[in-house]
């Protein structure tokens, strides 16, 4: 720029000798716009697909479930070995649990427990849940038996059958809401084996009543049946409840190996002899470990 009587006059400028090499672009990646807005805390779902999860919830998750399961209350230094989290990242994040009462820290051991405040989340679960989740299981476990199979579920040293599902064109009885003898069912022996000693003793009658021939009314023989249970898995029940029925079943245990519901499958004795109740208590030992894993 030039200055010509006190004004500023453009100067033109050479035209280019030659037109600009236009620069090679590496392609980019396509950006992952979730992960990027939620930073390092957004993780991609390994098991359902176009799913989100946020990292810090699921190790917080992780956390409270860890503690549940641990046989003796655990310090966050074993809490983060085995929910493999970087120590400082579960301090924090078990910090917040204890904040709202999820998990409670005490103050001479460092160890956790579960809080007060997780009562309340439980108690809003409903059987209606458990059951919407479960149906398909019950629904393949009736289909393979041919037979009507029902969920139980734990409820003050009682079982409470909440679901039924029947094999088609087949007519059965309804045992929904229908209080049945601990000591005289599949389902019954099934909750009763898990149960500690103690605990049996304060919730079986000191008589045993007697439905049919067959029902158990000696303590020690239930006892040992009871012990077999455990080994195998599964309870039968066969005439004892009824001489027209017969039924097998598989009790759902959690990490601390207490009862929480049973499966029950229930049919004409006629057409399940004892070998055939054996194969169906086995189909139902893996329909209550598919139910466990569900819930986890």
């Amino acid at each position: 720029m030039v200055i010509t009587c006190g004004y500023a006059a453009p100067v033109p400028r050479p035209a280019a000798t030659a037109a600009k090499t236009p620069r090679a672009t590496t392609p980019r990646a396509p950006v992952n716009r979730a992960a990027a807005s939620g930073g390092e805390d957004a993780v991609a779902s390994d098991t359902v697909p176009g799913t989100q999860r946020i990292q810090a919830v699921d190790r917080a998750i992780a956390l409270l479930k860890s503690v549940a399961a641990s046989a003796t209350p655990p310090t966050v230094l074993e809490l983060a070995r085995e929910c493999k989290i970087n120590r400082s990242t579960a301090w924090r994040l078990l910090r917040t649990l204890e904040h709202h009462g999820l998990v409670d820290r005490d103050p001479i051991t460092q160890r956790y427990t579960v809080g007060y405040g997780a009562i309340s989340v439980a108690a809003a679960v409903t059987d209606d849940t458990l059951v919407r989740r479960v149906r398909p299981l019950l629904t393949t476990l009736a289909t393979a038996t041919g037979e009507s199979v029902t969920l139980a579920v734990a409820k003050r040293f009682n079982l409470v059958y909440v679901d039924q599902v029947d094999p088609p064109n087949v007519m059965v009885p309804n045992w929904l809401d229908k209080p049945l003898p601990l000591h005289a069912t599949s389902g019954g022996k099934a909750f009763l084996a898990w149960l500690g000693p103690d605990e049996r003793d304060a919730i079986l009658p000191r008589e045993l009543q007697r439905y049919t021939p067959h029902t158990i009314t000696d303590r020690a023989k239930l006892e040992r049946e009871l012990a077999e249970v455990r080994t195998t898995g599964y309870a039968l029940c066969a005439r004892e409840y009824e001489e027209f029925s017969s039924g097998a079943s598989a009790v759902v245990l959690n990490t601390h190996q207490y009862p929480i519901a049973v499966i029950n499958v229930w049919g004409p004795a006629p057409r399940n002899p004892v070998k055939r109740l054996h194969e169906i208590g086995r189909a139902a030992v893996t329909t209550a470990e598919e139910v466990r894993a569900l819930l986890d």
